[in-house]
């Protein structure tokens, strides 16, 4: 096994804050192998590269040696993590949280070592199924209104006058009370998860055990590079996504989010100086760790061929719409390169717009979306459609 420090290096690069790192390094000293929890809610069937970014820490901490606990939240997915939200989430019945459930080994299997002695995994169900209410009144008593509302998400709602469910202050708690229950070493989560993994240290010291570090990763950016990746959002890749589909979406991202993506995906420098090549080896990269080398030269191959020369270097985009008919102006307003309607309106209105090869001049017109669809923008924008 590699010394606390050389294991520290290596586990620090990328992370977006660490709760404590002399801590980390005291638990690494020790020789003994950590117990890594990583929670994982399924309130959607599938998961994304957006979620690979923790699970590939994950990763890290199996091949150094250590133990990854991977839980699923069937019970916390019951309430939703209020996190992000300005509204109370609706809840998901027991049927869909297992259809998605039954979907997460399989995708987590991508990234993670699932050898027994590699991994553990639990649903929160076995032990918060098993709380009477007098146990979640003294779950309850461990945390002040205070101190939940110090949570931006409930500060913010507080402050509007937005209605907060109090089954709502139970989710962080749920979560805590998952690390006190697995006796969790470390714990892994973005930095929408920071407030929970605090209240897992937090309620672990209550318990008398040694109160786990946390490691906070970053939130990806989806496709359009603005908001985290999300399927509801529809700017997201998934884990399960065809090869063709994954090499091209990755295409789409504009240059100034490759230098992101190469190290939160990668853990490396992006590779050219070149725009194209780089990211022709970035989705190159992405779908060789899914669907094996031979799946992503083949998806390459493809890709050069769709497109001529001249639309690589314009750099052929995917992106994600609704099936159905729309306005001209909005299709084009959707791919993110202008700054008013107006501009776009006169694009049309001077013939610089077609889809499927046909000229579009008429700024009122309506298109039949279809997957596959080929949408030109002037010389510098080309889209292919892909109906979510």
């Amino acid at each position: 096994m590699k010394s606390a420090d050389e294991q520290l290096s290596i586990l620090e690069l990328g992370t977006e804050k660490i709760y404590t790192r002399d801590e980390l390094r005291q638990k690494l000293a020790t020789g003994r192998p950590l117990r890594v929890k990583l929670g994982c809610d399924p309130t959607a069937p599938d998961l994304h590269l957006g979620h690979s970014v923790v699970l590939r820490k994950m990763r890290q901490f199996q091949d150094l040696g250590h133990k990854a606990i991977f839980i699923i939240g069937d019970y916390t997915t019951l309430i939703g993590d209020p996190t992000g939200q300005n509204k109370t989430r609706p809840m998901l019945g027991p049927e869909q949280i297992k259809r998605n459930a039954d979907t997460y080994f399989q995708q987590a299997g991508k990234i993670l070592d699932m050898s027994p002695e590699k991994l553990e995994i639990h649903f929160n169900s076995e032990w918060l199924a098993k709380m009477n209410f007098a146990d979640v009144i003294r779950l309850a008593s461990q945390m002040s209104v205070a101190r939940m509302l110090e949570r931006d998400t409930f500060e913010k709602r507080y402050k509007a006058g937005d209605p907060i469910s109090v089954h709502e202050f139970l989710y962080p708690l749920m979560q805590g009370h998952d690390s006190v229950m697995i006796r969790a070493d470390v714990e892994l989560g973005g930095t929408d998860q920071t407030f929970n993994n605090l209240v897992g240290r937090d309620l672990q010291k209550d318990a008398r055990q040694e109160s786990q570090v946390i490691l906070i990763m970053p939130i990806l950016e989806g496709l359009d590079g603005v908001e985290k990746m999300s399927k509801s959002k529809g700017n997201y890749i998934g884990l399960t996504e065809s090869p063709t589909d994954m090499f091209g979406k990755t295409m789409s991202i504009s240059d100034a989010m490759m230098p992101r993506w190469y190290t939160l995906l990668l853990a490396r420098p992006i590779a050219h100086d070149h725009p194209m090549e780089a990211k022709k080896t970035l989705a190159h990269a992405i779908v060789e760790q899914y669907h094996g080398r031979a799946a992503a030269d083949q998806a390459r191959a493809e890709f050069e061929k769709q497109f001529s020369k001249r639309d690589l270097r314009e750099i052929a985009r995917i992106l994600p719409v609704t099936s159905g008919d729309i306005w001209i102006v909005e299709l084009v307003e959707k791919a993110h390169k202008f700054n008013s309607r107006s501009e776009i309106r006169r694009l049309i209105q001077g013939g610089g717009v077609s889809v499927d090869g046909d000229k579009i001049t008429d700024e009122k017109a309506h298109v039949s979306i279809r997957d596959g669809t080929i949408l030109k923008v002037g010389k510098l924008i080309v889209v292919k459609l892909a109906v979510s």
